[in-house]
């Protein structure tokens, strides 16, 4: 595992970036670089399925920062999800899926994304992208007000082209859009 290029106690704020696995990933590079423009330092962390879209070394190049994926990958001396989680000073997933969204509304520990998610008293910020069919289905809304019940900020995708052709919600919400909440809630 590369070492973190920046030390971990930054004086910059510290967005840990949750990326999953939808084809929104690849806006995660620019959305990065993104965050950094604005003062923030990033830590990405991606799930399995998150790097057949966009690979790791993109946003380690872009961050700085080794990328973490693996809930059982040796870090040095720190449990990994709960140092991140200390670290914080919030959580990004962008994009959620409807899968990780469902997971973290379930309190499902199932990855390192989640972990962490399960692990912070900072706050969270979900950006929901996916099908217009999958956002509107009963069982995603019920778990995005579960999620909200929790505490959790939600950031409504756009309504726009999908990556299926339709045209509906469930576009990530504009890369702005996600820095200007994240600047509302961090500081």
């Amino acid at each position: 595992m590369p070492k973190n290029l920046y030390p971990r106690k930054a004086s910059k704020k510290l967005i840990v970036l949750g990326i999953t696995g939808g084809i929104a990933a690849y806006k995660s590079a620019e959305l990065c670089r993104l965050l950094l423009g604005a003062g923030y330092a990033v830590q990405v962390v991606m799930t399995e399925n998150a790097k057949r879209f966009i690979t790791p070394l993109t946003l380690e190049t872009l961050s700085g920062r080794a990328v973490y994926s693996d809930l059982f990958a040796a870090h040095d001396w720190e449990i990994e999800h709960i140092a991140l989680a200390d670290e914080m000073a919030a959580l990004l997933i962008a994009p959620a899926t409807a899968a990780t969204i469902s997971r973290l509304a379930q309190g499902l520990a199932e990855d390192l994304l989640s972990c962490v998610a399960l692990a912070t008293t900072k706050p969270v910020i979900i950006c929901p992208a996916m099908n217009d069919n999958m956002y509107r289905h009963p069982a995603t809304q019920k778990n995005l007000k579960i999620l909200k019940n929790f505490g959790y900020h939600i950031l409504a995708p756009e309504e726009g082209e999908l990556a299926c052709g339709k045209i509906g919600p469930g576009r990530l919400p504009g890369l702005d859009r996600i820095v200007q909440k994240v600047r509302q809630i961090v500081g």
